[in-house]
């Protein structure tokens, strides 16, 4: 492989499914010259064509949803039972809203009245909006900027991690068929080094950025020397707390799928549970039982349940911690070599439930990004409140129990962006998509989603 390509290796069996040159400086350099030349052009066009284009393009999806799916299921390994559904379910419901409030969002705002003057502020587009994109939810993530950034009458450029290139491309496809007018919408494989390089150039006014901690930093540093804004979702290491008034049954069906869909790979995936000391026993149990009917295997077969990781070292770096775990006093509940396609330094790696954890193990605390729990006994609100609290991240945290206001006042005091009641891993497109501490800042989704894709001016006209 030459250093100008890069190669894309299938987490199904280690084949090369994608190879692609990295784009080269004057590719670069059109890139960006195309989309500060139609910036202004498309902030121009009226609303209602800026919709119709998105819907279209949204419709192209949707429309390719199995064969798109098929692509996300060879890329980064989620069963294909599941990944078609990212493009019918989330990214077609995420879009629809954003479109459905962009006149609210978009509109002027009236200052009160005042005789011989009319006051008012207007949304303007902040111009080049750069998006990177990660390989986990390819197309969930990035819509969630993608689609109100176009409509509030910014260009995009797309840079998608180097293991799903082919979502970019997809994007690039849609675009075109809706007829968007070109560099309105591009897309960049490029490298680590060409990101910083872009991020540094005048014409890009925003970066969208949704990873890793480290990930995160790394944009933040290259913004440092310009007066841009950066969105950044990071991390995540999400707790669930169920209450001794919890409905268990549907406590434990939820945090499950909550803790091993798409093998864990969630940024808002339940990472740690804590459980009311009157049902822990009979909680764990319930989780461990459905946990092993999990049907780990080859993504492309339907009755597939729990694909491979993303590659074989985000496996191993989950693997270790676990031992760790173990080595400090923790229980695993499920024995690997129960599921016969567990395989070690492989991507394939089984479901895991640990107990007699505490928050000095990295099971706890860092996060692990992988078909992994482990699960607390707590006897009480405080105590739990103090646990969930008790981390670096805060991006979503779930509440299972029947008192709504309890939840109410427990959320109040979490450190979270988003506080569920019996239910988690889940984005509503109507509310702020947002996390706190190493979780990352500022936020999509919902009608303050446009805020950060917007600049305000003010009109402020004396009256002859």
């Amino acid at each position: 492989m030459s250093t100008n390509t890069f190669q894309t290796i299938s987490p199904i069996d280690g084949s090369i499914y994608v190879e692609r040159p990295f784009a080269n400086t004057r590719e670069i350099e059109q890139t960006l010259s195309q989309a500060k030349q139609t910036q202004r052009a498309w902030q121009q066009t009226s609303l209602t064509e800026r919709k119709k284009i998105c819907q279209d393009a949204v419709q192209y999806m949707v429309d390719r949803a199995d064969e798109i799916g098929e692509e996300i299921t060879w890329q980064m390994g989620r069963p294909i039972r599941y990944t078609p559904f990212e493009i019918k379910g989330g990214f077609q419901e995420r879009a629809k809203y954003m479109i459905e409030i962009a006149e609210q969002a978009l509109a002027d705002i009236p200052a009160p009245p005042k005789e011989g003057f009319q006051r008012f502020i207007r949304r303007e587009a902040v111009g080049t909006v750069l998006v990177l994109a990660p390989w986990n939810y390819p197309y969930l993530t990035c819509v969630n900027v993608i689609i109100p950034a176009l409509l509030a009458g910014n260009t995009v450029i797309l840079k998608h991690a180097l293991q799903t290139p082919l979502c970019a491309e997809r994007y690039t496809q849609a675009f075109e068929a809706a007829g968007l007018p070109k560099g309105i919408f591009q897309h960049l494989h490029i490298s680590h080094e060409q990101v910083a390089q872009v991020i540094a150039d005048q014409r890009i006014d925003y970066v969208a950025f949704t990873g890793s901690v480290k990930g995160g930093a790394a944009i933040q540093q290259a913004v440092n020397q310009r007066f841009i804004a950066t969105g950044l979702e990071l991390g995540g290491k999400d707790p669930a707390y169920v209450r001794a008034d919890a409905n268990l049954d549907h406590a434990i069906e939820n945090i499950v799928d909550g803790a091993f869909f798409n093998s864990g790979q969630s940024c808002c995936g339940i990472e740690r549970v804590y459980v009311h000391q009157n049902h822990f026993d009979k909680f764990v149990e319930g989780f461990v039982d459905l946990a092993k009917t999990y049907q780990l295997g080859n993504p492309l077969l339907p009755k597939t349940t729990l694909g491979p990781m993303v590659r074989t070292s985000a496996a191993a770096n989950a693997q270790l911690q676990v031992v760790e775990a173990i080595q400090q006093g923790a229980k695993t509940w499920i024995d690997p070599l129960s599921f016969p396609t567990h395989r070690a330094n492989t991507p394939y790696m089984a479901p895991q439930v640990l107990t007699n954890v505490n928050h000095s193990m990295r099971i706890m605390r860092e996060e692990t990004f992988a078909p992994v729990v482990g699960i607390m006994s707590v006897s009480n609100d405080e105590e739990a409140i103090q646990y969930m609290n008790d981390s670096r991240y805060g991006l979503t945290a779930s509440i299972w129990t029947k008192d709504i206001e309890q939840a109410i006042h427990i959320g109040d005091q979490l450190e979270t962006g988003t506080c569920f009641m019996n239910r988690c891993d889940y984005l509503d497109p109507t509310l702020a998509w947002t996390g706190v501490k190493d979780s990352g800042r500022g936020c999509t989704l919902s009608i303050l989603g446009y805020e950060s894709l917007t600049r305000p001016k003010s009109f402020h006209l004396r009256l002859s």
